[in-house]
């Protein structure tokens, strides 16, 4: 999958599972050409995500959801994610 739509299918990914007042998806894997886990074509990929649904989830919980939300794409698409993940309340504060 060429590199905007990963960053379209992450983005509609967290965006129907976690409904985010905030989101930036940043594709990283011009940075990591070479690495050797990025070989197989995978991209690396950093995420904002600021939503409501993470009220009461600890950091753990908030990552747990974006994987889940990620799906397949974590075995197809994403070979790294680094991850934000704040409530409004955090992202304002």
């Amino acid at each position: 999958m060429p590199r905007e739509q990963r960053v379209a299918a992450i983005r509609a990914a967290l965006e129907g599972a976690l409904a985010p007042v905030a989101l930036d998806v940043v594709d990283d894997s011009a940075r990591h050409a070479g690495h050797a886990g990025a070989r197989d074509g995978r991209g690396h990929f950093n995420v904002d995500v600021v939503s409501a649904a993470f009220a009461g989830m600890g950091p753990l919980a908030r990552h747990r959801a974006i994987y889940a939300a990620m799906g397949t794409l974590m075995d197809t698409d994403i070979h790294a994610l680094s991850i934000r993940a704040r409530t409004p309340a955090e992202a304002n504060g």
